[in-house]
């Protein structure tokens, strides 16, 4: 979405959205954040109306779909903004493209090594057994068919948002909706397959240390999800990271609270992006009063 009034010198934002969702979760932030910048919102390969492709998902295959549309669209360093899998790929995509990436934007960042640090050892076999007999692409076919009804998807809506009112038809047709598209179902295999391997992502905690470009961790209290207790872990790994906790939000503080989400970035974004932009001003125009002295 081009700006209402384009201000050239801010970075374009890339919105990411998370695991099941799609560009129009992003549907109450991007009309305040596009009044004076440039905004794109992706639908990851597999998700939303994008096709459902019979392919092997991993963070790094979305990373190349969003460098290719950068590379083809915009050729201009962004700020990446991302929630939960939409944050790996953000994290991903600044290591693995510097040259795309001016700064990221993490809301509730998952962590490949979450399950082996949070589950006891004796439990680990237990899981992983049990994921292994649901794993047969017939039975998780079946299975599928059962979540994707719009009444399974707002159960687990209610667990991902703690706000209830924002637990909306029109949420609920937004997570729903694509899960009727063809190929949906093998999609839905897939992933689940996929998510499970080690090389589906790499850990944040290997990466957010070695990235030196501005990023704002965004984590609700609540989160069912992606456990807050990681957040604070998270942060510290890096010294460029802005915290901010959330109170009462869960997994999606984009969508729950919209306002305050919009103005805790907005006021990252000016802060960390505007007075670069205004030192670069100073010294254009005092190499023009010094042209225009001379001459």
């Amino acid at each position: 979405m081009r700006a209402q009034k384009h201000d050239s010198s801010k970075p374009p934002l890339i919105l990411i959205h998370g695991f099941g969702a799609s560009i129009e979760h992003w549907r109450n932030n991007i009309p305040v954040l596009s009044r004076d910048r440039t905004v794109y919102a992706l639908d990851l390969l597999g998700f939303g109306a994008s096709r459902k492709a019979d392919t092997n998902y991993s963070v790094a295959l979305w990373v190349e779909q969003v460098y290719d549309f950068w590379r083809t669209f915009i050729r201009q360093p962004v700020v990446l903004v991302g929630n939960s899998i939409g944050s790996l790929v953000c994290m991903t995509a600044a290591a693995t493209y510097p040259e795309m990436v001016e700064g990221i934007v993490m809301l509730s960042l998952p962590d490949v090594s979450i399950r082996q640090a949070a589950l006891p050892k004796w439990l680990l076999p237990i899981v992983t057994g049990l994921e292994n007999a649901i794993a047969s692409p017939p039975l998780l076919k079946t299975i599928f068919k059962v979540v994707r009804r719009p009444n399974i998807v707002r159960r687990w809506a209610g667990v991902a948002y703690i706000e209830r009112s924002a637990v909306t038809d029109e949420l609920i047709d937004i997570l729903s909706s694509p899960a009727q598209d063809e190929g949906a179902a093998q999609t839905f295999c897939n992933l689940f397959k996929s998510v499970r391997l080690p090389e589906f992502s790499p850990a944040a905690t290997a990466i957010l240390p070695k990235l030196e470009i501005p990023m704002l961790l965004v984590w609700g209290r609540q989160d069912c999800m992606v456990p807050f207790a990681i957040a604070p872990v998270l942060a510290s790994l890096n010294s460029k990271i802005k915290f901010v906790e959330m109170e009462n939000a869960g997994h999606c503080p984009h969508d729950e609270y919209p306002d305050k989400f919009n103005t805790i970035l907005l006021e990252w974004l000016d802060a960390h992006f505007e007075r670069a932009t205004n030192v670069e001003n100073l010294k254009i125009e005092r190499i023009q009063n010094i042209i225009e002295e001379a001459s």
